[in-house]
């Protein structure tokens, strides 16, 4: 049976206007129960409702506090480092090609964690501008705060990274792709191969049989929240193998898919997250050229 994290289940939107719909307590612990999850559900039964429905404000600050966690946990595993050493040469290989400035829209952004880290460090260069989207509210007025307090050149908007007035040149993700199973997967990555666009690079944990034990020890030892300890471990649980990534990240049209260290050419005891991408066709042998050595990581469907 499927695993569900908490935190999908506490906050819900209207799917056409975006705005924010009561959640009924007893259905999120019904659902959690159903699916064998029953310490999830005892978790779910200790949040604040009031005439049965979930408070909304208690809600946010829950979920602030649990990714206030995670970027701790961001920091440890060097996420911004990650991203930006996949992100330079993707960004090299595109300036080649098509001069102008560079919109990154970092989707599902939480606190902005990664768009912070980058606009703090400059280090994909001044010509890139930075976008985090996020459809929690709580989340995005966070990032913005902890941006304006850190002066950082960077913005955030609460709404639907794909609605946007001006669409990203690249988007990125980190502990996103999970969150979609089958046919809403492929349709992530179709919104993506749009005019404009010409790269993606999302990261997410790696599928291997180790990730779920690690999960455990790693959020054991680094997490307090027992909602973001449980949300942890599912995530590995519910991690995609690189087959699945491979064929959805196809749906984008127009784009490339890869993967950067697939299972087959990395460490299990090593690896936690890897990206999968995709690039424009005449991208693909300038970024090749840019990662130098490192190319050899990176490989297609037929890979």
């Amino acid at each position: 049976m499927q695993l569900i994290e908490i935190s999908d289940l506490i906050v819900a939107h209207d799917p056409r206007t975006r705005e924010r719909l009561p959640v009924r307590r007893a259905d999120v612990v019904e659902r959690l129960r159903r699916t064998g999850q029953h310490r999830a559900a005892r978790i779910a039964e200790g949040l604040p409702a009031a005439g049965g429905i979930l408070d909304p404000a208690a809600v946010d600050r829950r979920l602030v506090a649990v990714h206030t966690e995670l970027q701790r946990l961001s920091e440890e595993l060097r996420l911004g480092d990650r991203l930006a050493a996949l992100l330079r040469p993707l960004l090299d290989a595109v300036r080649q090609t098509r001069p102008g400035p560079v919109r990154i829209v970092d989707i599902g952004c939480g606190l902005g964690y990664l768009v912070r880290w980058i606009a703090a460090t400059g280090v994909l260069g001044p010509d890139v501008e930075l976008l985090g989207v996020d459809l929690n509210a709580a989340l995005v007025a966070e990032a913005e705060r902890l941006a304006r307090a850190e002066h950082l050149p960077c913005r955030f908007v609460h709404g639907d990274a794909f609605q946007l007035d001006e669409p990203g040149t690249v988007y990125v993700s980190t502990g996103l792709l999970h969150h979609f199973r089958d046919a809403d997967l492929d349709a992530f990555f179709a919104a993506q191969g749009r005019p404009g666009t010409v790269a993606f690079c999302h990261y997410d944990i790696a599928a291997t049989g180790l990730a779920p034990i690690g999960a455990w020890v790693f959020h054991r030892a680094r997490m307090r929240d027992p909602l973001g300890r449980h949300d942890g471990v599912a995530s590995a649980r519910r991690a995609h193998d690189d087959a699945t990534l491979l064929r959805a990240a196809a749906h984008a049209r127009g784009l490339v898919p890869l993967l950067y260290e697939p299972r087959g050419h990395s460490n299990p005891f090593c690896t936690t997250l890897r990206p999968v991408l995709g690039v424009l066709p005449e991208l693909v042998a300038p970024l090749s050229a840019a990662l130098d050595r490192n190319a050899r990581r990176l490989v297609g469907a037929a890979g």
